[in-house]
Formats: C-alpha cells, sequence, structure tokens
C-alpha cells in the first residue's frame, strides 16, 4: 500500500449501501459508541486545558506580548498538561480497549484527531468561544485510515466483521472509472435521514482529480470549462458577473426561498406544541425560565412535526447545494480567469458590537446584520465549489484586494473613488445609469496582478459592457419579485 500524501487533489464517490436490518442496528450500534467516544476525548482535552490554564506560568504569560519566548513557553505548557494530539491519540488507545469489538483503532484514532482538532481552534483561533460535543444521534459520520479499519473490497463493506454490499450500477461509468483509475485513500460511513428512514452511504475518497462527465448520447463533454475572464461581484444574496459573453446580476440559490416560507410554519408549529406540553418552563410573558431545569416533554405530536422539520431542511440544504453547482458550471462556462473580491461572510454574519441610534427615529437601532441571509444563501459555499472545480483544470480562483481596489467606490473614467452609502444601487458613468454590482464585477474582470486595474482594457471594452448591461437590465424589469439589494 503506498503511503497516503494528504495533500494530493482528493475528491468523493457517494455510494448507497445495500443494508440489512441486523446490520442497520449494528450500525447504529457503533455510531453510537463513536459519539460517546468523542465527547470523552472532548472532555478529557476541556480538562487539561483548564487544569494549564490555572497554572501560575500560564497566568503570567498569558497576559505579555506574543513573542519567541512566549511560543516556546506556552508550547511547552501544552505539551506538560498533554494537550497535543499524541497525547490525546495515547488516552484514546486506553479508552478503546472496551469497545474493540465494534470501534477498530484507526476509526478511534479518527475520533480522537476530530477532538484534538476541535480544541486546536479553541487554543489558537481567538474567535473561537467553545466547543460542543455531540448530542445522541448526531454523529452521522465516521471515517478509517489508509484503506484499513473500515475497508472497501470487490463491491463490499468491510468493518470489523461486518460485511455489507455497495450499490455499484452497471451503467454509472463515472463510478467504474474513478475506481479503475484512481487511488482509494481512505473511506467513511454516512447516516442520513430521508423522509423519515435511515439510510446508510459509503464515501470512498478518492486521489486525483474527478473524471469528465459525458452526455450518454451525444457524447460531449458536460459543463465544459471554457476560456476568458470573468468578474463576480458577490454579496450576501446576488451575485454579479461579467464577462465578455454576458453580464449577469442573479440570486444565489433561487430554490430555498419555497422552502423557507414552509420552515416557518414548522417553527411556529413546534413552538406552539412546547408550549402546550410545557407550561411551567415558561414565565407570565411567554419568556423561557432560566432556573428551571426540569425536563422538556416532547408530544408524540411534536416528534412528527420535528421529524418532518428536518426533512424539510435537508432537501434545503441538498438544493442549495445542487443551485450553487450549476452557477458554478454557468460561471465557468464563461471564463476560466474568474476574479473576486476578498470577503469576510463570518464576520458580516456577527450581530454588530457597537450600539446606535438612529437619526431619523431616535430609537437604538437593531444589532442584527447579514447572518440569516447568509445562512440561508451560503455565499461562501459558492466560491469553494469554484475553487475546487478551478483546481481540476489547474487554475486557481484569483481574490483580489477589495481594501486596494475599492471596485463599489471607483470610477473608471474619472480614475478616483466616491463613497456610497449601501443603499444606493446605482452609478452615474459618463451621464449613463449603470447597476451598482454590475459595474463592480466588470471592474474586478479587468484587474491585473490583484491590486490595480488594467485601466486601457477597461475604456477598451466599456461600450460592449454597457450593451450586455442594457440587455440584463430589461431582463430584470421582467422578473418579480427581486431582491431589494438589486435596486428594481
Amino acid at each position: 500500500m503506498t503511503k497516503e500524501n494528504p495533500s494530493s487533489p482528493t475528491y468523493i464517490l457517494q455510494l448507497k449501501l445495500m443494508t440489512e436490518l441486523f446490520q442497520e442496528l449494528i450500525l447504529e450500534k457503533r455510531f453510537e459508541i463513536a459519539r460517546k467516544l468523542y465527547n470523552r476525548y472532548l472532555g478529557e482535552l476541556q480538562k487539561r486545558k483548564k487544569v494549564m490554564e490555572h497554572d501560575s506560568v500560564f497566568i503570567h504569560w498569558k497576559e505579555q506580548p506574543y513573542n519567541s519566548e512566549k511560543k516556546k513557553v506556552l508550547s511547552d505548557l501544552r505539551k506538560k498538561y498533554g494537550l497535543n494530539f499524541h497525547s490525546i491519540d495515547a488516552f484514546a488507545t486506553r479508552c478503546r480497549q472496551t469497545y474493540k469489538k465494534h470501534i477498530d483503532s484507526d476509526t478511534n484514532s479518527k475520533l480522537a484527531k476530530r477532538a484534538w482538532g476541535a480544541v486546536e481552534e479553541l487554543l489558537f483561533n481567538p474567535g473561537t468561544k467553545k466547543v460542543r460535543f455531540k448530542k445522541h444521534g448526531t454523529m452521522d459520520s465516521l471515517e478509517g485510515k489508509k484503506m484499513s479499519g473500515i475497508r472497501y473490497t470487490n463491491q463490499t463493506l468491510e468493518w470489523n466483521g461486518l460485511k455489507i454490499p455497495v450499490i455499484v450500477r452497471k451503467n454509472d461509468r463515472y463510478a467504474h472509472t474513478a475506481m479503475i483509475r484512481d487511488r482509494i485513500k481512505f473511506v467513511r460511513i454516512i447516516r442520513q435521514q430521508i423522509k423519515g428512514k435511515t439510510k446508510f452511504y459509503i464515501q470512498l475518497v478518492m486521489e486525483g482529480y474527478p473524471p469528465q462527465k459525458y452526455n450518454a448520447e451525444t457524447g460531449e463533454v458536460r459543463n465544459p470549462v471554457n476560456e476568458g475572464k470573468v468578474g463576480l461581484d458577490i454579496g450576501t444574496q446576488t451575485l454579479a458577473i461579467s464577462s465578455e459573453k454576458e453580464v449577469k446580476l442573479l440570486e444565489l440559490a433561487p430554490s430555498i426561498d419555497k422552502i423557507e416560507k414552509e420552515k416557518r410554519n414548522m417553527l411556529r408549529k413546534l413552538d406552539r406544541s412546547r408550549r402546550a406540553t410545557n407550561p411551567n418552563k415558561y414565565n407570565e410573558d411567554g419568556t423561557i425560565k432560566k432556573d428551571n431545569r426540569a425536563k422538556w416533554i416532547r408530544s408524540k405530536n411534536y416528534l412528527k412535526i420535528l421529524a418532518q422539520y428536518k426533512e424539510i431542511q435537508r432537501k434545503q440544504t441538498a438544493k442549495r447545494k445542487q443551485d450553487h453547482e450549476a452557477l458554478s458550471n454557468y460561471i465557468l462556462s464563461l471564463g476560466d480567469e474568474v476574479k473576486v473580491e476578498t470577503m469576510n461572510f463570518k464576520g458580516l454574519a456577527k450581530r454588530a458590537k457597537e450600539t446606535k441610534i438612529s437619526e431619523k427615529t431616535g430609537k437604538f437601532q437593531r444589532k442584527k446584520r447579514y447572518g440569516k441571509s447568509i445562512g440561508n444563501k451560503a455565499p461562501s459555499m459558492l466560491l469553494r465549489i469554484l475553487k475546487q472545480k478551478l483546481a481540476y483544470v489547474g487554475k486557481k480562483l484569483c481574490e483580489v484586494n477589495r481594501w486596494e481596489l475599492k471596485a463599489s467606490q471607483y470610477n473608471h473614467i474619472e480614475d478616483s473613488c466616491t463613497k456610497k452609502t449601501i443603499h444606493q444601487r446605482w452609478d452615474i458613468i459618463v451621464g449613463i445609469r449603470v447597476q451598482r454590482d454590475l459595474y463592480s464585477a466588470f471592474l474586478l474582470q479587468h484587474t491585473i496582478n490583484k491590486r490595480e486595474y488594467d485601466k486601457q482594457a477597461l475604456n477598451e471594452n466599456f461600450a460592449s459592457f454597457l450593451l450586455l448591461h442594457e440587455k440584463e437590465i430589461e431582463r430584470l424589469k421582467l422578473v418579480k419579485p427581486t431582491i431589494s439589494s438589486m435596486g428594481f
């Protein structure tokens, strides 16, 4: 077996397992054991972290400015208190002895690695405040290492005496090509709730790039990547695209909007049911009693609605990813040199820290920002998918510096920047009214070195951009309703 290279290109081939009832029960038991082990490792690391934080040396160095000496002292302290992967892996090896009939050593080591990854984020990322333990029934994936422990051989999943057939259709050219051509790095088992039923899948983590898909009837390449420059101005709910062929202003993941209304209705039903069965948990004004530690009562009707709500969430997740995949294919059909501004979506999703008073009303402004929009539309997911697809053809997503270029403020005719309010959605360029996001995408399309504009190309291509821009504006006028940030 060749040594696994973690940095080599990777893609996933997911196939369904043909499980019988007794096999499903065994898998359910193993997933629950894995959840308990993961929580145990996470708890152990948390204890070690708390003990280290009470050490007088740590308390002294915690307030000191960061330098090489502080780095070494903190590193020695983490080693002393066993806050590293090797230490927790040794602890995990001892814990596994009780469950070695169900959990193999490699899968157990991956659980320890997952727990260490969560605590490592807590140690080295100031933005991470706490780690989350897994609740009952929420451990939905397990994986092995280097095709050992959990293995795939001859269309069969093998794991600690368990052998389950894997469904590989004869006419699935993509799956057969992938398994013949590429090496399997490791295997992952996935558990999903679909329409109230538990389904199990196997994910083969393959080394290399995914096989090219072809049209079965014509034999032509599906979703080809063409040459050309493409500028993207991505927002929390919309995406503006500018290329030589087309100019577009599109809504991100439009399919999920139909599901969102259904989700709100389900949440209201759940709230009414919860209040009816737990009157002792609420104050007279309807707020939850924080000091009441009694167990929440869930009626049969509540559990039924909850299962329906989870199914809606699953559908929404699948539709969102499907929309992003289709949109990324469309973008790459316009060009393979894709340019976009760097965006901190995580920061935009958080509530504002500063308390402000509105000049119009004199009341406190809401601290709510774009959390709901970003959670629903997932703009960063689209960028991640674009990065993956560009890597398949040996290209990279070009993320330009937004603070230096200031695409939303720049005017290439006057060669100047003018700050605009967030509600100002239109620019006036040489007396022509231009949609702000589309113009920003056009500017980004003509950037060089990530820090400056190609001013000659901007002037040469501006006339053709205006023609495509007017065509897109006429299309948008016929689309109802549109998102308010589009400016219609």
